[in-house]
């Protein structure tokens, strides 16, 4: 990604700003502007390189370009991320930059407790998976459910957040493993207008800018802001599947600084992708040929469009009380034409692959979303006999809207597994429709949550919500022969359900915390927004279900090092899914609450600088996944959960050489993944992936930048389905040059 900011907007507070003049770290300890004395002034002036004098750039107070980031853009978590009793990782807007993330899912791969499910008929875009269980309806922005099927650009990003274990208590439904909340960019004071060219050898063409701009003749506070993207290009060391896509993103503050302000924005995002479904599953090991080969045709399609429109209003009557509120709109649509390779159960795994054939199984949709969702809390400040109370309480109204048409094109020519006939033209007998569904969901949540300060040294923290979730579910089947209408269905159900959460804080010293919380959620049958539940039969089995029942235990510690620059943490925890659906074994299609799952392990992390010229963010997570109960036909105990590797580490690390030159480098592993936990069981081994960055200050106003990705070549398997693989990108080299002015 090449929107680095050159200027000392974005290298205040790093490490780069500190070579160049003097640390300018936000909330200076006195011992560090003692050491600093001899430095010059952080306000002065930065030189060009030669002898020339440039236009006078000013080095902010502010560490936008800090790995750390202190606190949560969720205003119902009110305390420093130190003292939030609950794992969160956090990516922040530099390590987007220095590591060239251009699409979330990359974002995610500095989370180690996040893996990849590959895309499914019905569900396109971002789907991970966050301690073992599936999140793809967990994602949020600022706060609010985000469920489009559409793959996210980070161009808008201020950063990713990922909370780690069930919050249905902060969220409402959903959350078993965790949620994905994206913090965009918001109109400041500062008058800055950054751009960023990309090229790329997996033919990336990508251009960002982030113009802002305060606006004294609107007031005090006035300000606004421009993000814009345009991007084009493929995966490394794969033929055919390519992504084109532009956003842009309009901001609006008025009253920033001030007690009342009002924020708003809107997003829109197009993408007009040739999907890539990867290899099919040959026996229970993926086809074992070269990572180049697409199955699809050329002029397959997936394209994607969403439009977001957020109003944020914020008022602050004292110190004691704040109102929040949000009201947002988006539309989402999608169209797509996707060939999944498959290679039929019936060829021996004997045969020689050049002899074998693959079925080109071409999903073909469209659909339309809308989402209507307003959230109002209030954060009161109260003091009760010895005891500091922090209350959150807020209510949230929403209605949600998905209209999908599902249908297979049929008479499809196959093509052969060795040599895939990319150019071929496609050509069907016709596509008729298989299924037409329509589904509203009108969702109230109500909540509070008190965070009790007995002291400096104790706390508890105690919520409660209530959740009403009304789903009116209708589908025309047809038949596929005539096109004319089979069978028509029509649902309405209503989920209501208490979530809890609890925790009890000790800080033994101000720079650390350790904390032990418990939490619920739930996963109603319609959780996303759909009764839908197989992409091949598009059977309704979990329609008549009561939710799903999560709960989670965490014993972790958090800590501030090295004068508050560095970030420590770690937990043991334990997920446990009490009412699991699976299979029921005396209804065929339908399932029924008969299981239990568990998840649990322990995860380490630290993020921030070392020194005045070193960053580092990395972590590891262990996880022991397994089904504890069971029925005939299900997963059996003991079989681990879909997607989740044992073990998974990730770190990125830069450091400044010389006051010109920064240098980067990091890592990927992931253990072994099941793609499938009943017979014939498939699985992808683990593997490690490497890459690094340079880059270069040329003056105060450019900067070059060269990032490589997967520096060995290694041939992986980076995102998981029962039926398909999609291999990770081959080596890769981008080339940035970041303007700043």
């Amino acid at each position: 990604m090449f929107s680095i900011r050159l200027s000392t907007h974005l290298l205040a507070g790093t490490a780069m700003a500190l070579a160049l003049n003097a640390p300018v770290f936000a909330a200076q300890q006195a011992e560090e502007k003692a050491e600093q004395a001899a430095d010059p002034d952080p306000q002065q002036v930065l030189s060009a390189p030669d002898s020339k004098q440039i236009p006078t750039i000013t080095v902010e107070g502010q560490a936008f370009g800090d790995f750390k980031v202190e606190k949560s853009g969720i205003a119902k978590l009110t305390e420093p991320l130190r003292d939030v009793p609950q794992s969160i990782s956090t990516v922040s807007r530099e390590v987007i930059e220095q590591r060239g993330v251009t699409n979330l899912n990359d974002a995610f791969r500095n989370v180690p407790g996040i893996t990849l499910g590959a895309g499914e008929f019905t569900w396109q875009g971002n789907n991970p998976n966050i301690r073992g269980f599936n999140s793809r309806s967990d994602m949020f922005l600022d706060g609010m459910r985000d469920f489009g099927s559409y793959s996210r650009d980070p161009f808008n990003t201020e950063s990713v957040e990922v909370l780690q274990g069930p919050a249905s208590m902060v969220f409402g439904r959903g959350s078993t493993g965790g949620v994905v909340n994206q913090v965009t960019k918001q109109p400041t004071l500062d008058s800055d207008i950054v751009g960023a060219l990309n090229f790329g050898t997996d033919t990336t063409k990508r251009v960002t800018a982030d113009i802002n701009q305060p606006l004294p003749e609107l007031g005090d506070g006035g300000a606004v802001r421009l993000n814009v993207m345009g991007h084009d290009g493929e995966m490394a060391g794969r033929d055919g599947g390519k992504t084109a896509r532009y956003g842009f993103a309009p901001s609006l503050a008025l009253g920033l600084d001030t007690p009342t302000r009002l924020t708003l924005n809107y997003l829109h995002q197009t993408a007009n992708d040739v999907p890539d479904y990867g290899l099919p599953w040959f026996g229970t090991s993926v086809a074992e040929v070269p990572r180049k080969n697409f199955y699809g045709f050329s002029s397959d399609y997936s394209k994607t469009t969403a439009d977001i429109v957020t109003a944020k209003v914020d008022h602050d009557f004292s110190d004691d009380l704040e109102l929040h509120s949000q009201l947002r709109y988006a539309h989402y649509t999608r169209s797509s034409r996707i060939a999944e390779p498959l290679i039929a159960a019936t060829i021996p795994t004997t045969m020689p692959i050049a002899n074998v054939t693959v079925i080109r199984n071409m999903y073909t949709g469209r659909s339309a979303e809308d989402f209507l969702n307003a959230q109002a809390d209030a954060t009161i400040k109260f003091v009760t006999g010895p005891l500091q109370h922090a209350v959150v309480a807020g209510l949230e109204l929403g209605r949600e809207r998905s209209a999908p048409f599902f249908g297979f094109a049929q008479g499809v020519p196959s093509t052969n597994l060795l040599t895939p006939s990319i150019d071929q033209i496609f050509s069907s007998t016709g596509t008729p429709p298989t299924i037409i569904s329509d589904t509203t969901g009108d969702s109230v949540g109500v909540f509070a949550l008190d965070t009790v300060r007995f002291d400096e040294m104790f706390q508890v923290i105690g919520g409660l919500r209530w959740d009403s979730f009304r789903v009116d579910y209708s589908a025309d089947r047809y038949n596929t022969s005539t096109g004319a209408i089979a069978s028509s269905e029509a649902i309405v159900h209503v989920d209501r359900e208490f979530s809890y959460r609890a925790a009890a804080v000790f800080k033994p010293m101000p720079e650390g915390t350790i904390y032990f919380g418990f939490g619920t959620s739930f996963n109603p049958s319609a959780e996303s927004l759909t009764f839908l539940v197989n992409a091949r039969n598009f059977n309704i089995g979990n329609a008549f279900l009561e939710p799903e029942e999560n709960r989670t235990f965490e014993l972790g510690t958090k800590w501030d090092l090295m004068d508050g620059k560095l970030s420590a943490n770690a937990a043991v925890f334990r997920i446990v899914k009490e009412n699991a659906r699976v299979p029921n074994p005396t209804t065929p299609g339908f399932n029924t609450l008969g299981g239990t799952q568990r998840a649990q392990g322990f995860d380490v992390g630290v993020t921030g600088s070392l020194t005045h010229s070193w960053q580092v963010t990395a972590g590891y997570v262990y996880l022991d996944t397994a089904v504890t109960k069971s029925v005939a036909g299900a997963a059996p105990v003991g079989a681990p959960l879909l997607f989740a590797p044992k073990s998974a580490f990730s770190f990125w690390t830069s450091v400044l050489v010389t006051d010109k030159i920064q240098l980067g480098t990091g890592g990927q592993f992931s253990g072994r993944r099941f793609a499938t936990n009943t017979e014939p069981i498939k699985s992808v081994p683990g593997y490690w992936t490497f890459d690094a960055m340079g880059r270069y200050l040329w003056s105060g106003y450019v900067s070059f930048k060269l990032n490589l990705t997967n520096l060995t070549d290694k041939y992986y398997y980076d995102a998981i389905h029962p039926w398909h693989v999609i291999p990770g990108a081959g080596r890769t080299a981008t080339f940035a040059i970041n303007l700043h002015y």
